[in-house]
C-alpha cells in the first residue's frame, strides 16, 4: 500500500462524504442568495470536497509514475474510484433536480463502456491508455459537476449559464471521446 494508492483510497472515501454534504439538509450551517438562487454552505463544502478528491485524481498517477510506485492494485483503484465519484455525484445531481436523467445516464454508460473495453484489453494483455480527449472530458465533467453543485456561482449573478454550457461541452466531449476509444482499439473487440 504505497502512497500514490493511499491518495486513490482517499478518493473512495471521499465520495460518501461530498454525497452527505449535498444531499443531508444542514440547517445550521446557513446559506447565501446570488443572483436569486439560494447556495448552501454545505453545497459549498460538498463542492470544494468534489474538487479536492478531483484532484487527487491526476496526482495518485503522478506520484505513482514518478516514484514507479505503479501497481496492479492501483491501475484497478483508480479508474474504479474516478467512476464512483463521477457517478454518485451525477446521481446526487439528478436527485437533486439539477441534472437531467439522461445525461447522467450518457456519462456514466460511456464510462463503464470504455471500463468494459479495457477489461478487454487487459484480458488480452494490452493496455488502453488515456487519451488527450479522455483527460479533456474529465476536466470538462468536473467543471461541470462543481458549476451544479454550486448552482452557476459566481456566473448566476451575471445570468450567464456558465454550469449549462460546461455540461453541454462535457457530454458532447464524453460522447466523442467514447467513440475514439472504440475506433482506436476496435481490434481489441471480438467480431464472433
Amino acid at each position: 500500500m504505497n502512497l500514490a494508492n493511499r491518495i486513490t483510497l482517499a478518493r473512495i472515501f471521499l465520495v460518501p462524504v461530498v454525497m452527505i454534504f449535498l444531499l443531508v439538509q444542514f440547517d445550521n450551517l446557513g446559506s447565501f442568495k446570488v443572483g436569486g438562487v439560494h447556495i448552501t454552505y454545505s453545497e459549498c463544502i460538498a463542492a470544494l470536497i468534489f474538487i479536492i478528491a478531483a484532484i487527487t485524481d491526476g496526482l495518485d498517477g503522478y506520484i505513482a509514475r514518478s516514484r514507479k510506485m505503479v501497481t496492479n492494485l492501483g491501475k484497478f483503484l483508480d479508474p474504479l474510484a474516478d467512476k464512483l465519484l463521477i457517478s454518485a455525484v451525477l446521481i446526487s445531481l439528478v436527485e437533486m433536480q439539477r441534472l437531467d436523467a439522461w445525461i447522467a445516464v450518457v456519462i456514466i454508460s460511456r464510462e463503464f463502456a470504455v471500463t468494459g473495453l479495457r477489461l478487454v484489453a487487459a484480458a488480452e494483455g494490452l493496455v488502453i491508455a488515456a487519451s488527450k480527449l479522455g483527460k479533456w472530458k474529465t476536466v470538462l465533467q468536473i467543471v461541470a459537476v462543481a458549476s451544479l453543485i454550486l448552482q452557476n456561482f459566481p456566473f448566476e449573478t451575471w445570468h450567464f449559464p456558465f454550469a449549462t454550457i460546461m455540461v453541454w461541452a462535457a457530454v458532447i466531449m464524453t460522447i466523442v471521446s467514447g467513440v475514439e476509444y472504440f475506433l482506436k482499439n476496435k481490434k481489441v473487440i471480438p467480431l464472433a
